[in-house]
């Protein structure tokens, strides 16, 4: 990885911190300009890092992929990251909270490396324990989402500490709206690429069947084409979903302390336990 990779990447993870105190300070003005930056820098990132994947030198022959690895166009190579990274690597690219399959897809395709997501599980308690342990000690953290009624984890999604509450909740709407948000960065980062790879365009129609006039079939999808699909379905749903988790966020903000924030309320449990237990003593 290149000097600059390594340099997008610290300016990256000051500017989600940075994001993070605005959105807090209630700075909007602010929170929104650093945002633009911080989509410049992960642009920027993406590009560095696929014209330095291109200039990388051919491997020995003995440690070349395997021929069912060639014949999906990707590489299945030990990772050079710790799996905290990777995962970090592809919810980035798609910026909403996703589930371990769609990550571990999404990394295969766009950084040619892939992983078990049963690690995934383990990986989240490892992180809420390093939470509590030293709070806010890491630039970042892999954390729950939460959904809007209970502020409870949202069973099976992964998020990042630093995205604005906003972004982490999940209301009846959020689902498609992540769905439809997640395909345009799919597609934007497609784009970006300087040579086609077969394992993204594969995953671009996953997203791209499931959307109405995105593509009408694997070999005639385009990106632009998904991406202009995406957002005019997305622009159904948007505000609403918008409304919903806006709300959900001043709760959260309001209710939970900064444990909770990342990694989700146990009161809803705490309290139908308590109910059990008080149901017991009267018998």
């Amino acid at each position: 990885m290149t000097d600059s990779v390594q340099s997008l990447e610290r300016r990256i993870a000051r500017l989600r911190t940075a994001v993070r105190e605005a959105v807090l300070a209630g700075n909007r003005d602010r929170a929104s300009a650093l945002r633009r930056d911080l989509r410049e820098a992960e642009q920027a990132w993406d590009a560095a890092l696929a014209a330095a994947e291109v200039q990388a030198e051919p491997r020995p022959a003995a440690d070349r992929p395997r021929p069912e690895a060639q014949e999906t166009g990707t590489e299945t190579r030990s990772p050079l990251l710790p799996l905290r990274d990777q995962v970090y690597q592809a919810l980035s690219l798609l910026t909403v909270p996703a589930a371990p399959r769609l990550i571990a897809t999404v990394h295969e395709a766009f950084f040619a490396t892939t992983f078990p997501t049963t690690r995934l599980t383990s990986l989240k308690r490892d992180e809420e324990r390093s939470f509590r342990a030293a709070p806010f000690a890491r630039p970042y953290y892999l954390c729950a989402a939460l959904t809007a009624d209970l502020l409870a984890p949202a069973r099976g999604l992964l998020a990042i500490s630093t995205w604005p509450m906003e972004v982490r909740v999940i209301g009846s709407l959020s689902p498609r709206v992540d769905f439809l948000t997640g395909a345009i960065r799919v597609a934007e980062a497609i784009e970006r690429l300087p040579a086609p790879v077969p394992a993204a365009r594969r995953l671009l129609w996953r997203f791209a069947a499931s959307i109405p006039a995105a593509a009408d079939s694997a070999a005639s999808t385009n990106p632009h084409q998904v991406k202009q699909a995406a957002l005019a379905e997305l622009a159904v749903h948007e505000q609403a979903d918008r409304e919903t988790r806006r709300a959900a966020a001043r709760r959260a903000r309001t209710q939970l302390d900064d444990v909770q924030q990342l990694f989700g309320s146990r009161m809803h449990d705490a309290a139908q336990q308590g109910q059990r237990g008080r149901g017991s003593d009267q018998k």
